[in-house]
């Protein structure tokens, strides 16, 4: 235990710089006495490492020292190149640099754990787009990207589906995400943070303006509530309906045993609702919102008097 902590510690200074022995202990999870005995430690052991008094001193390593240990664990070492996905990296503008990464990483691993790596490439791929439709093309993914990692503003013409339909607007990138194949910028600007689609950016202007992230904000705190807050909106509804086992199967309704199954179910709009149910043939029969019921059964007399010609 001792042990993989003092690599741990050895690991973090080589990687930030100069840290207070109340910073490591915070990341170690330990005491600020401990972190005292465990920089001894490693000086004793050889480690060029030193400390300095005062308000911005704190322990670091003698300039250039570098050390070939990883301290990976064989699971950490899988993970390591099961997340470096070479398609996402390409799409940043950053394949060839997580190629040179993951050679580096290998020639600093052990024998066995380059084995345990090199099994990971061979056996896991992840295609993150959808099986229906083209993979979006977003041309500026590279230069938002960018922007994001360097903090600088930018100047977004932006489509988007209500009019007008395309917008100027400068925005703060505060981070990247990318769900089911398809990238989100989250920035800051005029109206708040709000999230836009990469694909949907027509031009881009960096400027030479910075900025700082709100303190508190979090990407991953914001995406969640983002999610949660679009889930709440898009369930606005709810229909009252009778199901075949076949069709409670497709919807994921607990089935009632021997025959129809009534249930609750939640819905966006009777206009998506209309759409969603008539994918379900023989197996859905509506019978609340009256409205849905009506739309869905002059849909049908459409179509029976059509195929009767």
């Amino acid at each position: 235990m001792r042990a993989s902590r003092l690599v741990n510690l050895l690991l973090l200074l080589q990687n930030r710089g100069r840290m207070t022995a109340h910073q490591l202990a915070e990341e170690l999870e330990v005491s600020a006495r401990t972190v005292y005995r465990d920089v001894e430690a490693l000086a004793g052991a050889g480690i060029p490492l030193y400390g300095e008094a005062g308000h911005a001193g704190g322990y670091r390593l003698v300039d250039g020292y570098r050390t070939r240990l990883t301290g990976l664990t064989a699971d950490e070492a899988q993970a390591a190149f099961l997340a470096a996905l070479p398609g996402t990296a390409a799409e940043l503008g950053l394949g060839e640099a997580l190629a040179t990464a993951q050679l580096k990483l290998r020639a600093a691993l052990p024998a066995e754990l380059r084995e345990h790596a090199g099994r990971i490439q061979e056996r896991f791929l992840l295609d993150a787009p959808g099986w229906y439709g083209e993979a979006d093309e977003t041309p500026h993914l590279a230069a938002v990207a960018s922007a994001v990692w360097v903090r600088r503003a930018v100047v977004l013409r932006y489509r988007r589906w209500r009019a007008p339909e395309e917008i100027e607007r400068r925005v703060e990138p505060y981070g990247l995400v990318l769900k089911a194949g398809r990238w989100y910028l989250v920035a800051g600007g005029p109206s708040g943070i709000r999230t836009y689609r990469v694909d949907q950016v027509i031009e881009l202007r960096e400027l030479a303006e910075e900025f700082a992230v709100p303190d508190g904000f979090g990407l991953a705190a914001y995406w969640q509530a983002y999610l949660d807050g679009f889930r709440a909106r898009l369930h606005t509804g709810e229909a009252l309906v009778r199901l075949t086992p076949e069709g409670a199967r497709r919807l994921g309704v607990a089935p009632a045993s021997g025959g129809w199954t009534e249930a609750r179910v939640p819905i966006e709009s009777i206009d998506h609702a209309h759409g969603e149910f008539l994918r379900l043939g023989a197996d859905v029969e509506v019978l609340e919102p009256a409205e849905l019921r009506d739309r869905i059964a002059e849909t049908v007399r459409t179509l029976a008097a059509r195929y009767r010609r």
